[in-house]
C-alpha cells in the first residue's frame, strides 16, 4: 500500500442508479483510504432514494457533493458530467470508481500513486497480479474480446478498456471536446481511452482484483454490449480516417 501526500484537489467521481445499498459503505471506506479526497456522486434520479440518501451524506460532510440528473440517462454521460465538474473547478485529478464495492477502495492509493509518471491510471484486471473472481464463462469470454476487439480497432496498447476504475488528468481531459464523445453506455470506456491515447495521454495499468457486487442487481444488459461493439467499430473508422478528437481552432478572418 502506498504512504501518499496529497494532490493539490483529487475528486472521485461514484455513478449511481439505485445503490442506497452501497453508497452509505462506499464513502467510509473511500476516505479511510484517501481522507484528502473530494466525493461527487452522480445520481440518475434513483427510484431507490440513493439521490436522498447522498444528500443527508453531503450536509454532513462537506467533501461529499452531490449532482442530480433527470433519470437514467446512460453511464457514459454520467462519467462525462463528472469530468465537467472536475474541469469547471478546477481539481488536479478526477477518478471514476463503481458504486457497489467490484471497484474495492483499497487500490486508491495505487491508482493515485501511478499519476506521477501517467496521466490515465488503470485499475487492470488483465494485467499480472489482476483478476475477475466470480464470473461465469461467458462473462469472461465476452469481456476479453471486447477488450481484444478494442485494442485491434482503436490502436489501444492497454490491457483492460473495458473497466471504469481510473484516474485521470484534468489537465489532459481539457484538452478533449467532450462533446465529440459518442458513447453514451459502456463502450465510453473503450471510447475515452482512444481520445486520451489521441491527445499524447500515457497509460498505465495496476492490478485490481473485480468482485462482482455483493448488493443490488447489475445494469449491464446484453443490448449494451452489441451498442458497444458498434460505438467501438465506428470509431475505428474514424481512427483509420484520423478525424481529430479536439475542437478546431477558431477561423482567425
Amino acid at each position: 500500500m502506498h504512504q501518499l501526500a496529497p494532490p493539490r484537489r483529487l475528486l472521485i467521481t461514484v455513478c449511481t442508479y439505485n445503490e442506497r445499498e452501497n453508497l452509505p459503505l462506499l464513502i467510509p471506506e473511500i476516505f479511510a483510504h484517501l481522507p484528502w479526497a473530494e466525493v461527487l456522486v452522480v445520481d440518475d434520479n434513483s427510484p431507490d432514494g440513493t439521490g436522498q440518501l447522498a444528500e443527508e451524506i453531503a450536509a454532513q460532510d462537506s467533501r461529499v457533493h452531490l449532482q442530480h440528473r433527470t433519470g437514467k440517462l446512460g453511464l457514459g454521460t454520467a462519467i462525462l458530467a463528472g469530468f465537467r465538474y472536475a474541469i469547471d473547478l478546477n481539481y488536479e485529478f478526477v477518478l471514476n470508481m463503481d458504486a457497489d464495492f467490484s471497484h474495492h477502495p483499497r487500490y486508491l492509493p495505487d491508482l493515485i500513486a501511478l499519476m506521477d509518471r501517467c496521466d490515465v491510471a488503470i485499475g487492470s484486471r488483465y494485467v499480472p497480479g489482476g483478476a475477475a473472481v466470480g464470473w461465469p464463462f461467458l462473462r469472461r469470454f465476452m469481456s476479453r474480446a471486447i477488450n481484444w476487439y478494442a485494442r485491434w480497432l482503436l490502436w489501444l496498447r492497454t490491457h483492460d478498456n473495458s473497466g471504469a476504475y481510473r484516474c485521470y488528468r484534468v489537465s489532459k481531459l481539457k484538452e478533449l471536446d467532450l462533446n465529440l464523445v459518442r458513447a453514451r453506455g459502456y463502450a465510453f470506456q473503450e471510447e475515452i481511452l482512444y481520445r486520451c491515447l489521441r491527445v499524447g495521454c500515457r497509460l498505465e495499468e495496476t492490478p485490481i482484483i473485480f468482485e462482482d457486487r455483493q448488493r443490488g442487481t447489475s445494469k449491464i444488459s446484453y443490448r449494451e454490449v452489441i451498442t458497444a461493439l458498434w460505438v467501438i467499430f465506428v470509431l475505428g473508422i474514424d481512427n483509420l480516417r484520423r478525424v481529430p478528437v479536439v475542437s478546431k481552432p477558431p477561423v482567425i478572418e
